[in-house]
């Protein structure tokens, strides 16, 4: 008998804090090219200082996800073309790099998003246990730790 896997929409879902937000905005670099409502992350790393301001984004946050709504505001982006450097011939599109430049605080708000949602996939087995690119605590380190058992194992 086959075993139902719950949607993302069953699971429990836990509020967003304000730990998370000040956590992934600390890792954002200063020195960023300005998104498309030109803040830099080193404005938006002053804003979230202010408790106040802090609560009002993650109040966003949680209240985009509670309605299942993501405003129009969050989903515009503008698509800039930049040469690469020291190409032979710019007459194909590899000699190009298209950079997207979203809105900072959707950019901000998706990433914790994004962490909830890896720790909800992880916590609830929805990824086999070999995958361990781009996921929190399953690096080259722990692969390498992996391989080392299953080879001693063997």
């Amino acid at each position: 008998m086959l075993e139902e896997i719950p949607s993302i929409h069953t699971l429990s879902w836990n509020s967003f804090s304000e730990k998370e937000f000040i956590s992934s905005i600390t890792k954002y670099n200063n020195l960023s090219t300005p998104k498309l409502d030109k803040l830099l992350w080193k404005h938006l790393k002053c804003i979230v200082k202010d408790k106040s301001y802090l609560k009002s984004i993650v109040n966003i946050a949680n209240t985009c996800f509670e309605l299942n709504h993501w405003p129009s505001h969050f989903r515009t982006s503008t698509t800039i073309i930049i040469l690469k450097s020291n190409k032979e011939s710019y007459n194909t599109s590899k000699a190009f790099r298209p950079i997207i430049l979203l809105n900072t605080l959707s950019k901000l708000i998706e990433k914790v998003i994004g962490y909830h949602l890896q720790f909800y996939v992880i916590s609830n087995n929805f990824i086999h246990s070999s995958q361990l690119g781009d996921l929190k605590q399953r690096s080259s380190v722990n692969a390498n730790i992996a391989l080392t058992h299953f080879i001693h194992t063997r």
